[in-house]
């Protein structure tokens, strides 16, 4: 893309360009701070390579015309192709089966499929709680650690029919620091420098991702293995649709491959966003008491008592205002932080830039959420009430965009949304949460986001202490600004 006129860092180098002022580490944090610096769109170059970063919301608006953008595969997402090859999430828009494991997997997050998960969703919340019964009036619990191995036991079981014993083990299972390992690896490749990569000893760590994606595709190819050896006629889940369903209008059928691409997509996309959605939306409730209480007022008003709330698939819709609280997390820290899209014919962006077929440039979401020409002067604050109706109707299109845009939109959106929603109404129901007064929020980046050493003690809830906590009015408060230096990639929202 034509990157004259565009805003760049101050100090770029010849040849190495912005290079030697990134972070690989955090670089969604560096990229928003030169956002708040730079304005709506700018630029990075690394080596001969020119990354163009929207942060405004009026130019995301633009890209999100179908008519005129669709998807890349941005530069930290390509690197997962080692892994997740043309699965849902890395595949290119020329390969076909990208479109035939949509069409297919479409009726896996329908209504009737969504209640059939939700007893599962909701035995899995019960083993949370049940692992944090344990630990009230003890020592703290790891927030970040313990969604994930929710969300993982939650999308093996209803996807996949598979437990990862999360709730058994001293320790997480060993897919998950092999997920971690190959999600890292991914963001770090961004930065490379050739020669300097082989004197820094690249090539030991490409051979241990390569160790790591071949035990990936083992748990999986044991996974279908399984399924195949006792097949359930009755089972309608993700595995069962892939593994047998044909395209409605074509009859193709997945291969075997590509079914292992789609369900190491959605055992690492399904449950690695979901829990940093999840922690995030923990650490802001525990900060802000009044809205703590607001919650659990209307998880109390739904459930009462009850030591032992069995909730169905129905009630979770109707908790309004944890989805709020959900939602709002989401805008701060959308946990999915980036996503590419590229241009279908030349086109000006916004009326301004010039984009020649093919171009591409990255949203920088968590920019874009906190924009103030669409989220207003305390864009921010933690406040729950925007995503109240009649707040929703008023603010531009296209501003919040947590689960990516178009057609290539985060496919399981609604499953990862009523799992969350459940989740913290048990959460909230049961326990009241008390942070580390001394703890300040750190983001840790595996191309997602998640909290980096929240912990959170517990003490269980009595209809005395519920009634004390009365919902008083929320005032908003207003977050810290993230600190750091420059970025090359992210993670993509959606598909």
């Amino acid at each position: 893309m034509q990157t004259k006129g565009i805003p760049y860092p101050p100090r770029r180098l010849p040849l190495l360009g912005d290079l030697l002022n990134a972070n690989p580490r955090e670089p969604v944090q560096d990229s928003l701070r030169l956002a708040q610096r730079l304005g709506p769109i700018f630029a990075r170059k690394f080596l001969n390579r020119e990354i163009v970063m929207v942060a405004g919301a009026e130019l995301a608006a633009d890209l999100s015309d179908e008519s005129r953008f669709s998807k890349n595969v941005g530069v930290g997402v390509e690197n997962l192709r080692r892994i997740a090859g043309d699965g849902l999430f890395t595949a290119y828009n020329s390969e076909p089966n990208w479109q035939l494991a949509h069409d297919i997997l479409l009726p896996a997050f329908g209504r009737s499929a969504m209640e059939d998960y939700h007893p599962i969703m909701l035995d899995v919340a019960r083993e949370l709680t049940a692992y944090w019964d344990r630990h009230v009036d003890g020592e703290p619990v790891d927030v970040s650690a313990d969604m994930t191995k929710v969300t993982l036991e939650t999308i093996g079981r209803t996807g996949f029919g598979y437990s990862f014993q999360s709730f058994e083990r001293e320790r997480p299972h060993p897919f998950v620091a092999a997920m971690s390992s190959a999600l890292r690896h991914a963001q770090l490749r961004s930065f490379r420098i050739p020669l300097v990569s082989r004197l820094l000893g690249s090539r030991a760590a490409d051979l241990r991702n390569e160790e790591h994606a071949v035990y990936m595709e083992k748990v999986v190819d044991d996974v279908i293995a399984a399924r195949r050896e006792s097949p359930d006629p009755g089972r309608r889940d993700m595995l069962a649709l892939m593994m047998e369903e044909r395209h409605p209008d074509t009859g193709e059928r997945l291969d075997d491959v590509n079914i292992r691409h789609q369900v190491i997509t959605f055992l690492v996309a399904g449950h690695e966003t979901t829990s940093g959605a999840l922690s995030f939306a923990l650490y802001y409730l525990a900060q802000h008491p009044q809205i703590l209480a607001r919650a659990q007022a209307e998880v109390d008003a739904a459930w009462g008592d009850s030591a032992d709330p069995r909730p169905q698939y129905r009630e979770i819709a109707k908790l309004r205002y944890v989805r709020r609280v959900f939602d709002e997390a989401l805008r701060l820290w959308p946990t999915a932080p980036a996503y590419a899209r590229q241009a279908r014919a030349d086109t000006l962006l916004g009326g301004t830039y010039p984009m020649a077929k093919g171009d591409w440039a990255f949203v920088l979401i968590p920019a874009l959420h906190r924009d103030p020409a669409a989220w207003g002067p305390d864009a921010l604050s933690f406040d729950p009430d925007r995503f109240a109706p009649g707040e929703v109707r008023r603010r531009p299109a296209h501003c919040y965009k947590p689960f990516g845009t178009g057609e290539r939109a985060c496919i399981g959106r609604q499953f990862a949304i009523h799992e969350s929603v459940l989740v913290l109404a048990m959460l909230l129901h049961r326990y009241e949460l008390i942070p580390d007064p001394a703890y300040e929020l750190r983001v840790t980046e595996l191309l997602t986001l998640k909290p980096e050493g929240f912990r959170l003690r517990l003490r269980r809830r009595t209809a005395r202490t519920a009634a004390a906590a009365a919902p008083a009015a929320a005032a908003p408060v207003r977050e810290p600004q993230p600190t750091g230096c420059p970025h090359s990639g992210g993670s993509a929202a959606g598909e």
